[in-house]
C-alpha cells in the first residue's frame, strides 16, 4: 500500500518557492507523497508567476503540459488572482481550481477534495521533519519574513496580487531560522517584498523567542539571526535610512557583507514616474558610506531600461549612475507593461528596438565593471560554501555570491569536500561572473 501521490510544479521567485514548501510541508503531514513525475501523480499543483507577460505564458504552458500529461490540476499562485485567473480557465477550462498567492489552506482543501486522503502512513516512522519540506538544497534555506508590500510603484501589481503588508510574528520568524540551524542549514535568505519595512505594518511590536523580547524591527531581526553563527543574506531591501544601522552588523561579520537593493533606475525624473522612494543621488550617498563602514560590502540590485517616456538624457543618467556606484551585482530588464500596472498609461512608450539597444549598452558598461571586480580579487583568500561536489571537483559561492543568481567559484581537482561545507581557498583566476580557487 502507498499514500496519495502529488506532483508539484513550483514557478517564480524564492517568495513563490516558500509557498510552495508550506504547501508541501503540510500535504506531507497530512499523508501524502510528494512525486516527481507526472505519470505517477494522482493531481498536480502548479504554483504559477504573474510578475511579468513571459513569466505568465510559462505558467500557461506549464499548466497545459500538466494537463495533458496527468489531467487534473490544481492552479495556485501569483496568477490565480483578477483577470489571471480567467485567462486560466479561459485557455485551461479543466482545470480543477484556481487559487491566489498564499492561499495554503485553500490548495490543501482543493487536494483533499479531488485525492481524497487515505492514510497509510505511520506518524511514528514517516515524521515531517522539523524544518519543514524544503525545495532548496539542504545546506541553505530561504526565511521569508513578511507578505506584501506597502508600495505602489507604476511598474508592478504586487500589491495587487500579495496585498499590503504583512509581516510575520518575530517570535514565529526565530523559531523558524532557529529549527533550519538545527537541521543543519548553513544559510538562511532573508527575503520578503520589503524587508526593510518589516514590522512597519504593526509599529514594530514586541514579540517574543525563547523568552526574550525581540522589537518586530530589521535591525532587532538581523541582530537575532546574528547569534546562530551562519551566513545570513539580506534580499529585496529598499534603501531607507534605517539601513545604515545593518552595515556595521556586517562590518563586524554577524551577518554578510551583501545588500540586494533594487534601485531600479539613476534617473529622478523616471523615479519619479516609477513611483520610487529613493532618490539617485541619495543612493549614491548611501552607497559611499556604507563602503566607508564596511569596505567589503556586496552590492546588488536591478535596473529597468525602457520605461515609458525614458529620454536619451534619462538613459545616460541611468549609464552614469552605473557608472558611479560601481555595483558587483547587477541584472537588468526591459520595461514590459504588465497588464494592471499604472504605467501602462503613461505616454511615449519606447519602442522595442530601442528597448535593445540600450538594454545592450547597459549590460556591456556593468560586464565590464563587474569583470574587473572580480579580477581585484585574485590572489585573496576567501570563505567559500561548497554546494556541488563532482568528478571535477567542487562548485560554490563566496560571501557575494546569492544562489542561482550571481556567480560561482570553481575548486577544480578538489577533493574530500561535501555540500555544506565551508573552506577557505585563494582566488586564481576570474571571468565575468564566475571565480576560481585553490
Amino acid at each position: 500500500m502507498s499514500n496519495n501521490k502529488v506532483g508539484f510544479v513550483s514557478l517564480g521567485c524564492p517568495k513563490a518557492l516558500v509557498d510552495s514548501e508550506r504547501i508541501l510541508t503540510q500535504l506531507k503531514m497530512d499523508g501524502y507523497d510528494i512525486v516527481p513525475t507526472y505519470e505517477d501523480a494522482q493531481v498536480v499543483v502548479v504554483n504559477t508567476c504573474g510578475f511579468i507577460d513571459s513569466a505568465k505564458q510559462e505558467s500557461l504552458d506549464a499548466i497545459g503540459e500538466a494537463i495533458s500529461a496527468n489531467g487534473k490540476v490544481i492552479v495556485t499562485g501569483c496568477m490565480g488572482k483578477g483577470a489571471d485567473a480567467q485567462s486560466i480557465m479561459n485557455q485551461h477550462p479543466k482545470v480543477l481550481s484556481v487559487t491566489g498567492p498564499a492561499a495554503y489552506e485553500e490548495v490543501v482543501g482543493a487536494v483533499h477534495e479531488y485525492v481524497p486522503h487515505t492514510p497509510v502512513h505511520d506518524p511514528y516512522i514517516d515524521l515531517v521533519p522539523p524544518q519543514g519540506v524544503k525545495l532548496t538544497p539542504r545546506h541553505y534555506a530561504y526565511l521569508k519574513i513578511s507578505e506584501g508590500c506597502n508600495h505602489s510603484c507604476s511598474f508592478c501589481i504586487i500589491p495587487d496580487m500579495r496585498g499590503t503588508l504583512v509581516s510575520r510574528p518575530i517570535g514565529d520568524v526565530m523559531e523558524e531560522a532557529e529549527r533550519l540551524a538545527k537541521a543543519g542549514v548553513r544559510e538562511l535568505l532573508v527575503i520578503s517584498q520589503d524587508t526593510s519595512a518589516y514590522g512597519v505594518d504593526i509599529k514594530y511590536r514586541t514579540g517574543f523567542w525563547n523568552g526574550r523580547p525581540l522589537k518586530t524591527r530589521m535591525q532587532e531581526l538581523c541582530e537575532a539571526l546574528g547569534e546562530f553563527g551562519i551566513w545570513v543574506r539580506l534580499h529585496y531591501v529598499y534603501p531607507y535610512p534605517h539601513v545604515d544601522k545593518i552595515v556595521p552588523l556586517m562590518a563586524e561579520g554577524k551577518i554578510l557583507p551583501y545588500l540586494d537593493i533594487p534601485f531600479q533606475h539613476g534617473s529622478p525624473d523616471v523615479l519619479k514616474r516609477m513611483k520610487r522612494p529613493a532618490a539617485a543621488e541619495k543612493s549614491l550617498d548611501r552607497i559611499r558610506a556604507w563602503r566607508d563602514i564596511c569596505p567589503d560590502i556586496t552590492l546588488r540590485s536591478t535596473f529597468i531600461v525602457g520605461f515609458p517616456g525614458e529620454t536619451d538624457d534619462e538613459f545616460s543618467m541611468l549609464l552614469d549612475f552605473l557608472q558611479e556606484a560601481q555595483l558587483d551585482r547587477v541584472g537588468c530588464f526591459q520595461y514590459s507593461p504588465v497588464e494592471g500596472a499604472k504605467a501602462n498609461i503613461l505616454p511615449d512608450h519606447v519602442p522595442d528596438e530601442v528597448k535593445q539597444e540600450r538594454w545592450n549598452q547597459f549590460m556591456e558598461l556593468q560586464q565590464g565593471i563587474s569583470a574587473a571586480k572580480l579580477q581585484a580579487k585574485i590572489g585573496k583568500t576567501i570563505e567559500i560554501l561548497i554546494d556541488e561536489v563532482d568528478e571535477q571537483g567542487a562548485i560554490g559561492r563566496s560571501s557575494a555570491d546569492a544562489p542561482e543568481i550571481d556567480g560561482k567559484v570553481y575548486l577544480d581537482g578538489v577533493d574530500g569536500l561535501s555540500p555544506g561545507d565551508f573552506v577557505e581557498a585563494e582566488v586564481t583566476g576570474a571571468d565575468d561572473y564566475d571565480l576560481w580557487a585553490g
